[in-house]
């Protein structure tokens, strides 16, 4: 449990003009300097235990632990090892920060202010409206040729649930995207990136990590790093900090920073820091102090302040409010309507001091405060601090988890430098008495170094059972090989031991051999190996949580900051071309910015195990022909897996009934198709049979029509037969007129003439072809009738 110090800081509950005293200011110095640096050290303390995390994390611990256990009554004069600690723990924090490093992550704002949300709600409602008279719209449309639709046809969704989809994904107001965009820029400006990565490096190695943002003038909104073994804080449980009163750091400046920053201090004052510099160095720079180095305290007090007015009727009726001092109280026994209207506000005071003086450098009221518009009242610390796994004062790290393993295969390292230091290698044993009772029996002698020769070259002995007495011979072999392997059980058991306090820090921290690819077991499968590297990342998923927490605060607050730019800064024109300079189209929202009030949030973009399973998805929905490859295209470029899963189970849907609707207009065709078919089989033979008829009847037209020329040839001949008949049967009555006349006349003449000339008068008319075709005879036309 962390230390209980008491410590007298001012009372809150005074007066407003009190709190901006620099007395009270330097009262509250007193006791954060009383808290961290005087009581307890706790400044110094957390200082050098950072120091410590920070070497092992770098794989330089010190050493003389080592030493310690190793020498005998401190001496080590018979050690020659390489006291060089093993880097294991910077391998294993690597993993977790390049890792983490890797993620990338999405900036979204949301107004929630009325302006916001009432747009929202309008768009969304008109959606609905256009979803719901659909029908009626598409009939008005193609009978009037009207269009009664507030959006666009084909963004329209289908159902509730496409919908909500849309709204997500699809919609954006142009306040929105230019937050956005300056949230960005404003990043990038800060090099945020590199801030991030080491904020990612204190959260594994220290548990802790703290980021600044600030606004002047000259530099417009800054975000700085901030090292957590330079902070100080009030007391709290949260991980989060937001309970905390009071916040700063100890900055180490040169004197020549110091005058340039606080334009107040007389060069008296710089003289007489210079000369107290090197008594008021703490912490771990004590050693390094430097006099032209003073080191300060900067640091963030919250309390309240408190508007007040006071409320005056006038003589039409009205009331007119007056700001007072919150010392105002409105007398009572005065006449006239006078009453008092207070209102209590969160405000920040900035501060300064030289550590370890009652130099106080500076103390005002915070003239740029972060406000949400939503929450007046409420003010923000320009500290953003994490430490996930801090309870009751005290902060666990990743780092801090495994030091006493990483201890322990330091010493096993040194251990087994001094086994094999040690070992010997292999001898043989000579039997001198052995050898002097062998004869060779070629006249030369068998000394040891012909016996040695002999053995290393063939590896055969000679020896002799028995001497030349005929008793046993105890060196019947002369030559033994002595073993000196005991060193190698020795170098086993101490590689075991090794590997089993590395498989103890995989064990404490999750970070197993999939996570870190040493060495995986063979056997595995690929599915298997990438199941427990997740299960890695998940053991070490608060440290990334924490990261992106302080990039949220750290969002959140620019965008405050951003407000603060372009209603007060003198650079708000020249801020707002150069973030409209990636987009023309949101100058005049950006102008606007101000009026609105943002939620700010972070899409983080799934890691690669994730968009394997959506992957696997997609590519199972594809090979199921579920969705198409340009749904496929939409799904992948939702970096939100929770909603990009939602959207391919709306694009299968959708697919399933394209599909339906598809095979209907399918099978509509086809029996249209047969229809027609059927039709223009029909009007085939219909146009066949006509053709025929139109041909037998030209045919007997034909055929009349040459019957007919036929008949009237035929007709025309007899007529002119009949014509020639006529004509002759008239020329030849005239004929037998004139010769009747002249028979008259002769008649006198004598009676054989006239039987001569009866005898000789012969009959012209025509016998069988006076009759025409139709039936019309020349009978009338016989000359004799009517005679």
């Amino acid at each position: 449990m962390a230390e209980s110090v008491y410590v007298n800081f001012p009372s809150q509950a005074v007066p407003d003009l009190e709190k901006m005293s620099p007395e009270y200011g330097l009262k509250v110095a007193r006791a954060i300097e009383q808290e961290w640096f005087k009581s307890s050290d706790r400044y110094g303390t957390t200082q050098q235990r950072f120091h410590n995390l920070r070497l092992y994390a770098r794989g330089e611990q010190p050493v003389q632990k080592y030493k310690d256990e190793l020498s005998i009554n401190g001496d080590l004069s018979y050690l020659n090892l390489d006291w060089k600690p093993v880097p294991i723990i910077p391998k294993f924090v690597d993993i977790v920060v390049n890792g983490m490093s890797e993620r990338m992550f999405s900036v979204r704002a949301y107004s929630q202010d009325q302006f916001g949300v009432s747009k929202r709600t309008e768009y969304m409602e008109s959606m609905i409206r256009d979803m719901e008279a659909k029908v009626y719209n598409d009939q008005a449309a193609q009978m009037f040729n009207i269009d009664l639709y507030e959006n666009k046809k084909e963004d329209l969704p289908d159902t509730q649930e496409e919908l909500d989809l849309h709204m997500q994904l699809s919609y954006k107001q142009g306040v929105e995207i230019a937050e956005e965009q300056a949230i960005n820029v404003l990043l990038d400006g800060n090099k945020y990136d590199l801030t991030r990565r080491r904020l990612l490096y204190d959260l594994t190695v220290l548990g802790i990590g703290c980021v600044k943002t600030n606004f002047n003038w000259s530099d417009g909104v800054t975000v700085e790093y901030v090292d957590p073994a330079n902070i100080v804080y009030s007391h709290t449980d949260s991980p989060y900090f937001d309970d905390i009163y009071y916040v700063g750091e100890v900055k180490t400046i040169p004197i020549n920073e110091l005058a340039r920053e606080f334009d107040n201090l007389t060069e008296t004052d710089l003289e007489d820091i210079y000369s107290n510099n090197s008594k008021r160095h703490i912490g771990r720079h004590t050693q390094y102090a430097d006099k032209n180095k003073v080191q300060v305290l900067y640091f963030n007090f919250r309390t309240h302040t408190n508007d007040v007015y006071k409320i005056k009727e006038t003589g039409s009726g009205g009331y007119k409010a007056i700001e007072k001092p919150d010392t105002f109280n409105p007398p009572k026994d005065k006449e006239g309507g006078y009453s008092r209207l207070q209102r209590s506000v969160e405000c920040i005071f900035e501060g300064a001091m030289i550590v370890g003086s009652d130099k106080l450098l500076k103390w005002e009221k915070a003239e740029n405060m972060m406000r949400s518009k939503s929450d007046f009242n409420k003010v923000k610390m320009n500290y953003s601090i994490v430490a996930p796994r801090m309870y009751e004062g005290r902060i666990e790290s990743l780092v801090s988890r495994i030091t006493g393993f990483a201890d322990t295969i330091q010493l096993t390292h040194l251990k087994l430098q001094q086994v094999m230091s040690r070992m010997v290698p292999d001898g043989v044993y000579l039997d001198a008495d052995g050898l002097a009772e062998v004869d060779l029996g070629n006249g030369t002698s068998y000394n040891p170094q012909e016996a040695l020769n002999m053995f290393f070259q063939t590896g055969s002995v000679i020896g002799r059972s028995l001497t030349g007495d005929g008793d046993n011979n105890p060196g019947k072999i002369p030559i033994q090989q002595i073993s000196n392997g005991a060193g190698q059980n020795k170098i086993g058991s101490l590689i075991s031991t090794y590997n089993y306090y590395l498989q103890m820090i995989r064990d404490v921290t999750g970070l197993n051999e999939a996570r870190d690819g040493s060495s995986p077991d063979p056997n595995s499968l690929v599915g298997v190996q990438k199941l427990a590297a997740a299960n890695s990342n998940v053991a070490t998923r608060h440290i990334l949580l924490s990261s992106m927490f302080l990039t949220s605060e750290v969002a959140d607050a620019l965008s405050l900051r951003i407000s603060d730019i372009l209603e007060y800064s003198p650079t708000a024109d020249a801020f707002v071309q150069a973030i409209g300079a990636h987009n023309v189209a949101t100058l005049k929202e950006m102008s606007e910015l101000h009026l609105y009030d943002f939620g700010i949030f972070l899409e983080l973009e799934p890691d690669e195990e994730e968009k394997q399973l959506l992957e696997n998805n997609i590519q199972t929905a594809i090979a199921q022909q579920l969705i198409d490859l340009d749904d496929a295209i939409d799904i992948r470029e939702v970096r939100n897996l929770k909603l990009a899963n939602q959207l391919l189970k709306i694009k299968r849907k959708k697919k399933q009934e394209r599909d339906q609707k598809l095979q209907q207009e399918n099978i509509q065709a086809q029996s249209q198709a047969n229809i027609q078919a059927q039709q223009a089989s029909a009007e085939s033979e219909m146009q066949k049979n006509q053709s025929k008829a139109q041909a037998d009847l030209q045919l007997e037209q034909a055929k009349s029509q040459g019957k007919l020329t036929h008949l009237q040839e035929e007709g025309k001949l007899k007529k002119e037969l009949m014509q020639f008949e006529f004509d002759l049967n008239q020329s030849t009555r005239d004929a037998e007129r004139e010769d009747m006349k002249g028979l008259e006349q002769m008649k006198e003449s004598g009676k054989d003439k006239r039987e001569n000339m009866k005898q000789t008068s012969k009959k012209f008319e025509s016998s069988g072809n006076d009759i025409v075709g139709g039936g019309l005879g020349l009978d009338h036309f016989d000359p004799s009738v009517g005679r």
